[in-house]
C-alpha cells in the first residue's frame, strides 16, 4: 500500500504578516512548522507503515523553504518526499491549490491519500475534500482513528461528529482527512535525522503537471481577500481579593454572564 500524505508548512506565530497588495500571507522571516493536523496524518500513515509495511510519501506545495517540512517528515520515517514549487503556483486559493496538488498526486498514483483536516493559517478545511473531488475518489473527513484490516484489505475509520462517532470501512483508492487528536506525532528517528539530508527532495514544477494555467495561481483563484485587519483585544482587567469559595463563585458568575457555561 502506498500512502501519500499532504503536509503544509504554516507560520508558528501570531505575528502574521499580510502583503498589502495581494492580501496573501508573507512567509519570509516567519518561523514555520508542519501544520498540526497534517503531522497527525503523517503519524497515522507511519503507524500503518509499522503495522503492514506501507510506503509513505510526503508531498507539499510551497516555496523552496517548505523543504524543511519535508526533511522533518523524512526524519520521522517517510520514504519519499515531493515539493510542488513554481512561481506559477503563487497566490493560489484553496481551489487552485487543490487543483495543483491533485495533478501532482495523479502522477504519484498512491493507493490512499491522507490530509490534515485543515490548516491553522486558513482554517477552511477545503483542500482535502477538493483534492478528492478532482481525482474522483471517495473521501472520509474528520478521522479520529484509522486501522487496517489485513484480511479484508480495508481501512477501518472512526469518523468524529459533534455528538457521536461513525465507523466506516473503505477499500480501494480514497482520501482521508485527519484530526490532530488522532495520533501524537513521534519524535524524529536518530538514524533518519542523520540520513534525511542524503535523501532527495523531488521537485514537481508547472511543466510536470497537466493543468490549465487559467486554474492555478493568483489569476486562477476565484476567491480573493477583500481586506485584512489585525484582531483587537479588550485588555480591561478586573481584580478581586476574595477567599477561595467566594473567588470560585465569582468565576462561575462571570462565565454564566458571558454564556460560556
Amino acid at each position: 500500500m502506498k500512502i501519500a500524505v499532504c503536509i503544509k508548512q504554516v507560520p508558528n506565530t501570531t505575528e502574521i504578516k499580510i502583503d498589502p497588495v495581494t492580501n496573501t500571507l508573507k512567509r519570509d522571516g516567519v518561523p514555520s512548522i508542519i501544520n498540526p493536523d497534517d503531522k497527525a496524518a503523517l503519524e497515522a500513515a507511519l503507524n500503518l507503515k509499522d503495522k503492514c509495511g506501507a510506503q509513505v510519501v510526503a508531498l507539499t506545495m510551497g516555496p523552496q523553504q517548505a523543504e524543511k517540512a519535508l526533511r522533518e517528515a523524512l526524519a520521522m520515517g517517510a520514504d519519499e518526499a515531493y515539493i510542488m514549487s513554481d512561481k506559477a503556483f503563487a497566490g493560489s486559493d484553496t481551489l487552485a491549490t487543490s487543483t495543483i496538488i491533485a495533478a501532482g498526486l495523479a502522477k504519484l498514483n498512491p493507493d490512499v491519500i491522507f490530509c490534515g483536516r485543515q490548516a491553522i493559517d486558513g482554517d477552511t478545511a477545503q483542500v482535502g475534500p477538493q483534492i478528492a473531488e478532482h481525482l474522483g475518489i471517495p473521501q472520509i473527513t474528520y478521522a479520529a482513528q484509522i486501522d487496517y484490516d489485513q484480511d479484508r484489505q480495508a481501512l477501518i475509520v472512526k469518523r468524529q461528529f459533534e455528538d457521536r462517532y461513525q465507523m466506516l470501512e473503505v477499500s480501494g483508492k480514497c482520501l482521508i482527512t485527519v484530526l490532530s487528536s488522532l495520533a501524537k506525532p513521534r519524535y524524529m528517528n536518530v538514524w533518519d535525522v542523520v540520513n534525511q539530508d542524503l535523501k532527495e527532495i523531488n521537485v514537481i514544477t508547472r511543466a510536470d503537471i497537466e493543468v490549465s494555467s487559467e486554474h492555478i495561481g493568483l489569476g486562477g483563484s476565484p476567491t480573493k481577500v477583500d481586506s485584512t485587519a489585525a484582531k483587537q483585544f479588550d485588555k480591561k482587567i478586573e481584580t478581586f481579593e476574595l477567599d477561595p469559595t467566594a473567588a470560585a463563585q465569582a468565576i462561575v458568575d462571570a462565565l454564566k454572564q458571558r454564556h460560556l457555561i
